[in-house]
């Protein structure tokens, strides 16, 4: 079936029908998300079209609708309607999901989004086998299988940390073993350090100290993390990394370091214009930022939304800057390419 035209997409305003959140019905909805799949991704991107059309509670109550869907059939209650069994009904949430990636799709390209991207969150999924999943993902060729983490919109907040901090681990581990390996094709005696990034720092010299460190041990920057603080003597079990980042910090942040500054109103930190220093030490926050979610650390820190927007690459307009309220909306668009091209 090929939709030439934007008014034959009329007809899926059969999602809309309220029948279709009865249990009853979802033998025939599942059959109408596996009709759209099939569609020509010329048709899909007519139908997100449409869907970036729609007012904002019709969006919110079909999406709705979908997520329910999904997790009835994930976890289908003892009282409901009788599904089909899962061996029969296993393509149900594949393609129900993929159509709901086509209205996230749809609200993203709204600035602002026609619902909030929350709204997308199925929390129920936060009970499934998340490792399962991860492991799917990461092994497409071995299983070939549909796995939430391809449609990472749908989960929590909870389901990705739980996903980032088991990626986190296997990739420490994967490390770990090859410098393991390493060591001994060169017949070198076992040594519990490769297994770590461990940074030698001295407190008097802390921030030169960590550049000079992770500048020398790239290669080991999804290793464990380990700190020691030159001539103190203690085994880091977490205390130790936990202080080092919260010195390290306290001090880059620090309004008389001179690298940001703080904005009460918006209690936002910004790049400090008159900062004409080290761009090594900026390189530091990003790593020190990647290794805190890495390591399971948080810190507080907290910059504008342009800030994040930039690094999801969209690009930066006043009206982000507005929306943070950080001073610098006062800027116009030149002066905003050179701060952030």
């Amino acid at each position: 079936m090929q939709l030439k035209k934007l008014r034959e997409i009329k007809r899926f305003k059969l999602f809309q029908n309220p029948l279709f959140s009865n249990q009853a019905s979802y033998t025939v909805f599942a059959h109408l998300f596996r009709r759209i799949v099939g569609l020509s991704s010329g048709d899909h991107q007519l139908l997100i079209n449409w869907f970036s059309r729609l007012e904002a509670e019709r969006l919110r109550q079909l999406v709705k609708r979908i997520l329910q869907f999904i997790t009835i059939r994930e976890f289908p209650p003892a009282n409901g309607h009788k599904l089909p069994s899962m061996s029969k009904s296993r393509w149900w949430i594949p393609c129900a999901t993929r159509i709901l990636a086509l209205i996230n799709t749809a609200n993203s390209r709204n600035n602002p989004n026609i619902i909030p991207y929350t709204e997308f969150y199925n929390s129920a999924l936060d009970h499934v086998n998340l490792m399962a999943e991860y492991y799917r993902w990461q092994n497409p060729n071995k299983h070939h299988k549909f796995s939430y983490c391809q449609y990472p919109f749908i989960l929590s907040i909870v389901a990705k940390k739980m996903i980032l901090q088991r990626d986190s681990e296997q990739q420490m581990i994967l490390n770990a073993r090859r410098s393991l390996m390493s060591r001994a094709l060169h017949q070198q005696a076992p040594d519990i350090d490769v297994f770590f990034l461990n940074l030698n720092v001295r407190r008097s010299h802390l921030v030169s100290d960590s550049l000079n460190e992770i500048a020398r041990k790239q290669s080991d920057l999804k290793k464990k993390l380990k700190v020691t603080f030159v001539g103190e003597p203690g085994l880091d079990m977490g205390g130790l990394t936990k202080e080092w980042f919260l010195l390290l910090i306290k001090q880059i942040f620090d309004p008389d370091y001179g690298m940001f500054v703080y904005h009460n109103k918006s209690r936002c930190y910004w790049f400090s214009t008159s900062q004409s220093g080290n761009l090594r030490e900026y390189n530091l926050i990003g790593v020190l930022m990647g290794l805190a979610v890495y390591n399971s650390i948080i810190l507080d820190l907290h910059f504008p939304t342009a800030c994040y927007k930039k690094l999801l690459s969209p690009p930066v307009v006043p009206q982000n800057l507005q929306h943070a309220n950080v001073g610098v909306w006062k800027f116009g668009i030149d002066d905003l390419a050179e701060v952030m091209p």
